[in-house]
């Protein structure tokens, strides 16, 4: 074999690699939710299961890039805003090895939790932020403070906010009288009541219905998307119905389905935000592959 021949080998080794590294494959593409309306377009014409995302349970799922595993993002379009919503990690449950509902409970995260806060706020190191909002809440500020300290220092530019920014509007759903409790003690028919908002069986000492929750969490929304220029992205490192309440009005979703919204502990989901109220989900709960631990994520 002659070295020209080497040579075209070589060439045509790396013509295929870099088309290997650029090219989704099928076995990746539908594991977590699509990056854009093109996109789940094709999704949906290539994948019959995609139809089943389509009937509003969840977003549809994502392309995924083969070699970072991560959702494919596009830029941010023109006259939108983006959000980054960002679940807390695991936590310590207050009731040990009885799960209780905590909902509003400053409760702490568990060392695993921190961690998975940490690969949170290193994923979302990819992109320049310009604000970082949080519930009041310790589980939630500690995640928030992981983002920021691991935004890019941009030349020419920096965030606009030195420190985490607290609304009120992110903390948890009030459980109430539920705190404390287990779903067997709460009782199986008031919490499937619950879900399907039946305001009836909102608990007393200050618990909270979905609806309630989901208008205190959509005002803060728009209050961070007003602070937020077009073109730009911003975070928000929150809870599980906080999340749920966000998202499930970006899928034009109705307030008595968004329980069934999986959202994993320390994940991320995309919003993209137009000028006109548009809302496009580019992902749902997508959680970094770092080889931690499963966490444990039961009554909340």
């Amino acid at each position: 074999m002659t070295v020209r021949h080497l040579l075209l080998i070589c060439i045509w080794w790396q013509i295929d690699r870099a088309y290997a590294f650029h090219t989704p494959s099928s076995s990746l593409r539908h594991r977590h939710l699509v990056s854009t309306k093109t996109h789940t377009q094709l999704c949906a014409n290539e994948n019959p299961a995609a139809d089943a995302w389509a009937g509003g349970t969840n977003a549809a799922p994502a392309i995924m890039c083969e070699v970072e595993n991560i959702p494919l993002l596009d830029p941010i379009p023109e006259g939108y805003k983006r959000l980054f919503l960002v679940r807390h990690g695991e936590v310590i449950n207050p009731g040990g090895d009885r799960p209780v509902y905590y909902g509003a409970m400053d409760v702490s995260l568990s060392p695993l939790g921190e961690l998975e806060a940490i690969e949170a706020g290193s994923y979302l190191s990819k992109y320049h932020l310009q604000h970082v909002a949080a519930s009041p809440l310790s589980r939630a500020k500690f995640g928030a403070r992981q983002v920021l300290a691991r935004q890019p220092l941009v030349e020419g530019s920096t965030n606009d906010s030195n420190d985490i920014i607290i609304f009120g509007g992110f903390k948890e759903l009030d459980r109430g009288a539920w705190c404390g409790l287990t779903a067997d003690e709460i009782g199986k028919e008031n919490l499937a009541r619950f879900d399907a908002c039946d305001e009836t069986v909102t608990p007393g000492d200050g618990g909270e219905s979905y609806p309630a929750l989901k208008s205190r969490v959509l005002k803060a929304r728009d209050e961070l998307l007003q602070m937020t220029d077009a073109g730009r992205a911003s975070a928000i490192v929150s809870h599980l119905q906080v999340t749920r309440a966000m998202l499930s009005d970006a899928l034009g979703m109705d307030v008595t389905k968004m329980a069934g919204l999986g959202i994993k502990t320390a994940s991320i989901t995309c919003v993209d935000y137009s000028d006109k109220g548009e809302a496009v989900v580019r992902f749902q709960s997508f959680k970094p592959d770092c080889g931690l631990a499963e966490s444990k994520d039961g009554a909340n």
